[in-house]
Parts: structure tokens; C-alpha cells; sequence
């Protein structure tokens, strides 16, 4: 499979980068282009978002770029936190140099006055390659009319959400707004809900203008530099129609050796999880497979599907930010329902009551279904509650416990009722949260505080 995201050699020095194919060339063409032409050429490529949305990239950069307003600004999504997903620190870590440089561009297509890279700051070897690709550009005299300010972010699971990662950047909670970036983005004086007296900001005249916003993945924004250096024909060689190029899978759960890697789009899944993850032990089958906690399952029965954008689409999930977790035969589906849904219970801000409320009530039944000590009314509420989760839902989050318990339920109908007949679980094991802390060497490391994170955000004590 041709490669280009993910060098077979980490790259440590802006000289490395350099004496790459790459290396500045696509600030280079873009700059001979022009703002226009190079979002033109964005757009012609057909390179769709990365973060899990799959947008057009190219037309959300034009939307920015026609937004009225005095200011604009660039935002990278480098805050992963999907379960399942390793994808943007691998790129990080490998060539953060590739990432910096499509910041810069971005930047200069939409004319933003200053751009951010948002990460966790637990993720402490991508900040320091990051901040180390920044600082090596701007020396080199690449980055130097474009002001970059690094973000170190809190963990939780919502700051990677674009609205809640704004407000972040401005120094307050996770809280996702109210209206999109390219609507309503940073520093924006005008008012979200009802009316509020606060003096225009600098450099504007009249009335409140809110500062469209550009917000990208960091392996979307990745893939531009190569884009403008080779061509949007290039990148259309690679992938399918509707999903041209590459794309940085994690595979994890019940596979041999978890790990990331750089594939084709339209390879079929289960070729996936042979060639990423290894496959599966010695006897054992797939049962199901997501695509993080934003999609519905993917079945055993449909590895032959297409990892594309419209494959996925096709069996009824969706290709998410390309991090794959596997269940094989072995596995609990109930199980697997009560730890997502606590997940998103927890990681849930409760702007939303519905949201709130509803995932801790799912919760709370998925319990005792796994626990063998619910009844039918228990299911009639699960069922009540995911009708209803979603009123009034600012963000996904609300919108992923929907469609990913809802789809486990239906698609293992039959576990949902061999517990509450039985009195229990039938193929008790454990099963690891997959939030990654870590992931080298065909070993993940997931992330313990999980089990201790309290629906407040406050974590209960180890002891």
C-alpha cells in the first residue's frame, strides 16, 4: 500500500524534513498560487475531514474565507481523545513538521491572523515534537508571518468537540457553544444566547462580527502539503471517488498486536484488521467492530465492507476518525453497551439535561442487565431514554449514545435477552475501556482513570 503520511523513520529535525519530497514544497506552491487557487486545488482533491465528520475540506476553508468579519483564525485538532483512536499522535510523533506546515497554509488560504494547535497536555511527546516543529520553522524562516500559539487542553472527551475546543483556546471549560467556528469563532464579542453589553474588539467598527474560525483534524491538515506539492490528480490516484487518498487506522481491542497504520481508502475492513492489527488469534472470529463510540457497529458478517466514507456508510455506521475497535466471539455485547454508555454518561457536560439525564439512565439499566437483576420495564426505559437523549443536543455526544448502544441492543438482541433470562452474563470476561494512553510496539496501554471518572469530571478516590 503507498505510504505517505506515516515516514518509516521518524522525522527529528526540520533538515530531515527538508531533505524529504515534501518538505516546504506545499507552502511553496501554495504561496505561487494564491488564497484562492489554493483552496480551488483543496477542493479538487476531494480530501474530506479526518477528525471523523468527513466535511469537504476544501469547501469549509471556502465558507471561512467567505465569511464576513475582520479577523479569522486556524485551529488543529490534535486533542484525541475516541476511544479507540491513536491516529493523530502517531502523525505527531513521526513528522509533526508535515502538520505545522498545513497550519501555515491553512492560515494563508483563509488570511487568519493567528493559528493554534490544540492538544492535551498529557500528551506530552507529541507537545514536545510539535513545539519543536514550530520552533524549527519559524528559525528556518518558514512560519514567520503566521503566528502559532500551542494549547495544552484538559482530558476530557469533549474538548476535542470544535465549539467546546474554542473555549478552551480562550482560557474556559470544555462547554461546547451554541453556533459552529465558521459561524461564531474565537473572541467573538457577539452574543451566543440573549444579549450581552460588551465593547467591540479591536480592530472592528460597527457592529459585533464573530471571527469565522477554520477548525481541522490534524491528519486532514497533514495531507495538504502533499496535496499542493503534488497535485490534487495525485492524491485522486490513491482511495475511491467519494474518498481519494490514504488514511492513519488504529486497530485495537481482541487483535494480535494493536497498532497504527497508514492504508488505502476502499481497502476492504477485514484486510484492515489483518494488516494493522494482525488479525485475530487462533480460533477466534470477529463479533463486531467500531469505529470509536461515534458510529453504529459494524458486524462480524461485514469485513468485506469498503473503509471508505461511503462504504461504511453503506452497512450503516460510519468511518469516524478511522479507530477500530474489535470484539471477537468471546465478547460480552451487553458489556460492551454499559461501557460506552458510561463513557459518554460521564464524559457528558450536562448543558443538555436530556443528554445528561438520559445516557446516566441507560446506564444505570445497562447495569443491572449485565448485573442479571433487570426486568422489562428496564428495557422499555433504555428504549424510552434513547428516543429521547438527543432533545435539544448542542454536540454529538448526546447523538453517538443513540446510535451506538441503540445499534448494539438491535443488532444483539438476543444477549439483551439471554441476561435478563438467565440472571446473568453468560460470557463474562474483561474487557478493557479502549481509551488510549499509549500505543508502541503491537502493546496499547488504556487509560485506568476511566473506571474512576465521576460524572462531574472529578475522579473518585483509588483507594
Amino acid at each position: 500500500m503507498p505510504s505517505y503520511l506515516l515516514p518509516e523513520q521518524p522525522i527529528g529535525s526540520v533538515d530531515e524534513y527538508f531533505a524529504t519530497d515534501i518538505g516546504g514544497l506545499g507552502l511553496k506552491r501554495a504561496a505561487e498560487l494564491g488564497p484562492d487557487a489554493t483552496i480551488a486545488e483543496v477542493l479538487r482533491s476531494g480530501l474530506r475531514g479526518r477528525g471523523g465528520g468527513g466535511f469537504p475540506t476544501g469547501r469549509k476553508w471556502q465558507t471561512v474565507r467567505d465569511q464576513g468579519g475582520t479577523h479569522r483564525y486556524v485551529v488543529a485538532n490534535g486533542a484525541e481523545g475516541e476511544p479507540g483512536t491513536f491516529k493523530d499522535r502517531a502523525l505527531m510523533r513521526a513528522n509533526p513538521y508535515q502538520v505545522v506546515e498545513g497550519v501555515i497554509i491553512a492560515a494563508f488560504a483563509v488570511d487568519a491572523r493567528e493559528a493554534f494547535i490544540c492538544l492535551k497536555a498529557s500528551f506530552e511527546p507529541e507537545l514536545e515534537a510539535v513545539t519543536r516543529a514550530v520552533t524549527e520553522l519559524q528559525q528556518a524562516g518558514v512560519c514567520r508571518d503566521c503566528e502559532i500559539t500551542i494549547v495544552r487542553g484538559p482530558d476530557e472527551y469533549l474538548y476535542g468537540e470544535e465549539k467546546a475546543m474554542l473555549e478552551v483556546v480562550e482560557g474556559k471549560a470544555p462547554l461546547p457553544g451554541l453556533f459552529p467556528p465558521y459561524e461564531h469563532g474565537l473572541f467573538a464579542t457577539a452574543p451566543q444566547t440573549g444579549w450581552q453589553a460588551m465593547e467591540n474588539e479591536p480592530g472592528h467598527v460597527g457592529r459585533h462580527e464573530s471571527n469565522p474560525t477554520l477548525v481541522n483534524n490534524v491528519e486532514t491538515l497533514s495531507n495538504v502539503p502533499h496535496i499542493l506539492a503534488r497535485g490534487a490528480d495525485w492524491f485522486r490516484s490513491m482511495g475511491t471517488e467519494q474518498s481519494p487518498g490514504n488514511v492513519v487506522c488504529t486497530v485495537v481491542g481482541d487483535v494480535v498486536a494493536p497498532d497504527v497504520g497508514e492504508v488505502e481508502l476502499g481497502t476492504p475492513l477485514g484486510d484492515v484488521i489483518s494488516a494493522v492489527g494482525s488479525g485475530l488469534g487462533a480460533a477466534r472470529t470477529v463479533k463486531a467492530v467500531f469505529s470509536g463510540v461515534a458510529n453504529p457497529v459494524v458486524p462480524g458478517r461485514s469485513l468485506d465492507v469498503p473503509l471508505s466514507y461511503e462504504g461504511l456508510q453503506s452497512v450503516g455506521s460510519g468511518m469516524g476518525a478511522a479507530g477500530f475497535i474489535v470484539y471477537d466471539d468471546t465478547a460480552c455485547m451487553v458489556e460492551v453497551a454499559r461501557q460506552f454508555s458510561r463513557f459518554l454518561w460521564v464524559e457528558s457536560c450536562g448543558q443538555c439535561p436530556p443528554c445528561k439525564l438520559g445516557s446516566g439512565e441507560i446506564t444505570a439499566r445497562l447495569d443491572r442487565v449485565e448485573a442479571g437483576t433487570a426486568n422489562t420495564d428496564d428495557l422499555a426505559e433504555i428504549a424510552g431514554w434513547l428516543d429521547k437523549v438527543t432533545d435539544g443536543n448542542r454536540c454529538y455526544l448526546a447523538v453517538e449514545e443513540r446510535l451506538v448502544v441503540g445499534s448494539i441492543l438491535g443488532a444483539f438482541a438476543g444477549e439483551v435477552v439471554e441476561h435478563v433470562e438467565s440472571g446473568g452474563c453468560p460470557r463474562r470476561r474483561p474487557l478493557p475501556f479502549p481509551k488510549l494512553v499509549d500505543l508502541r510496539d503491537g502493546r496499547a496501554t488504556y487509560d485506568e482513570t476511566v473506571y474512576r471518572k465521576q460524572p462531574d469530571w472529578t475522579y473518585a478516590d483509588p483507594g
